[in-house]
Order: structure tokens, then C-alpha cells, then sequence
């Protein structure tokens, strides 16, 4: 299948499948990439010998995250569950996946990190859910992080919309493993031939179901009630609509703290 935002690779005999993030040089999760992400997933679940998917990002960074453009009234009522579906599909994959991470994972980006089943990433990798600085909220991290890290650091990162170095990120049980740049390709190789490959395809996919588990299910539970919190409460109030507006105009929002 040829897609315009993804490319998509068979590696090992096709035990692995490698999706590249590629529309460079932000690889913003816009609704056509998502769509073409949530089919190729589909697929790949469909072939009984599957054992890893890795996920990249074409260039320098990961991904800058889910369109700003999409986020404004009138489009962010489709956007939004379209990418909290994405999400599921990710928390709830049969297969396991891993997030191959470099340069920049912000927002959008950094959730879907977050629902992979490993994180591998280079020292140059940066992370952050900025969305306050823009007067809205990260469903997903508000849904998943508390689950992967102390409450502490979830609100840190939620609250102050800081970007934070891999480093702190590992130093908080969010990462498998740091590597040199330029040394990540070789480390992910070495991890899939030595950790993941001898095991059952079958048995892999049990246990990726079994590991994963608690998470799918405080997901399910409460992001319909973190979308309707931002869809109804946030996106009424003046505030959300300008952060939105000044981004996309390029200048400093005026809060009216209402």
C-alpha cells in the first residue's frame, strides 16, 4: 500500500515493521497521517509472524506533534477523538511497539510515545506536552502519564508545558533506554535480535496483551471524560480559542483568564 505521511518498511523476514513519521521536518501528526498510521496498525496485526513495530520520525526529530491548524474550533470536534482512537489502537496493540526517538517529541508527538510499548531514543532527544503555553490541555498525558511516572512529574510537565532533556525523562522510568546519537538504529538491531526475536510470535502477542493491560484499561476509563473536558469546558472559554489564534498568528497571546 503506498501512503503520502508514513513510509513503511519489512525488516527481519518480516517479523519487523518499521512506520517512519515522514513528513519532515516536524512530521506533524495531522488527520491523514493518523488514518494512514491506525490502517497500516490494522495490517500488521493480521500477519501471525509480527513480532516488533518500530516507529520513527523521518529527519532530525520524532514529531512536533498533532496539527495546531486542526486544534481550532470547527475542526478540533473531529480531530480530537480521531487521535484519542489512536491512541486506544496503540495501547491496545497485539503486537508489541517501539518508539525510535530523536530531536523533538512535543505534545501529540510525546503522547503517542507514551502508548508505545518501549521507548529507545538518542541523547539528543527532547520531550514535552507544551499545550498549556497555548491555553488548552494533553488529554493523553493527563490519561497516561500519572499511570508511567510519579503524579509530581505528570503535573510538572502538564502544568508548565516545559520541554525536558531525555535524561530527566529516563531519571523518571519513562525511557527503556539512552543511546549516543547516532548509535540508536544499531541499539534498536541489537535489542529486537537479542530480546525479542527468539520469543513466540503467538506468545509475544499474549503477553504484550497481559503487560499492557492495566493501562488499556484506566485509558478506556477515563479519556471520554478528559475529552469531554476539553471539548466542552475548555474550548467554551476565551482563553483556549486565543492561545489557539496567537499561535497560528505568531504572537503573544492576551489571556483574559475567562
Amino acid at each position: 500500500m503506498t501512503y503520502k505521511t508514513i513510509r513503511v518498511e519489512e525488516l527481519y523476514e518480516g517479523e519487523v515493521t518499521e512506520i517512519t513519521l515522514n513528513t519532515p521536518p516536524a512530521n506533524i501528526l495531522s488527520a491523514k497521517m493518523m488514518a494512514e498510521i491506525k490502517t497500516q496498525l490494522e495490517i500488521e496485526q493480521s500477519k501471525p509472524h509480527k513480532k516488533l513495530i518500530i516507529f520513527g520520525g523521518e529527519g532530525k526529530h520524532f514529531c512536533f506533534g498533532a496539527s495546531v491548524e486542526e486544534h481550532q474550533s470547527g475542526q478540533v470536534d473531529d480531530m480530537l477523538p480521531g487521535f484519542h482512537d489512536l491512541i486506544g489502537k496503540l495501547v491496545n496493540c497485539k503486537i508489541p511497539t517501539l518508539a525510535k526517538v530523536t530531536g523533538m517529541s512535543l505534545g501529540g508527538g510525546f503522547e503517542f510515545v507514551l502508548a508505545c510499548t518501549f521507548v529507545f531514543a538518542d541523547e539528543s532527544a527532547k520531550f514535552g506536552v507544551p499545550e498549556i503555553t497555548l491555553g488548552v490541555f494533553p488529554p493523553v498525558a493527563a490519561a497516561l502519564l500519572p499511570f508511567k511516572c510519579s503524579d509530581h512529574f505528570s503535573s510538572q510537565m502538564i502544568l508548565t508545558g516545559d520541554t525536558f532533556p531525555v535524561k530527566e525523562l529516563d531519571r523518571h522510568g519513562l525511557i527503556n533506554q539512552v543511546t549516543e546519537k547516532g548509535k540508536l538504529d544499531e541499539v534498536v538491531q541489537s535489542f529486537f535480535v537479542e530480546k525479542i526475536q527468539p520469543k513466540s510470535a503467538s506468545s509475544l502477542r499474549i503477553a504484550c496483551q497481559a503487560s499492557s493491560m492495566l493501562m488499556s484499561d484506566k485509558y478506556k476509563e477515563v479519556i471520554g471524560r478528559l475529552e469531554s473536558l476539553y471539548l466542552k469546558d475548555l474550548m467554551s472559554t476565551k482563553d483556549a480559542v486565543e492561545g489557539i489564534n496567537a499561535f497560528l498568528e505568531k504572537r503573544k497571546p492576551v489571556w483574559q483568564d475567562a
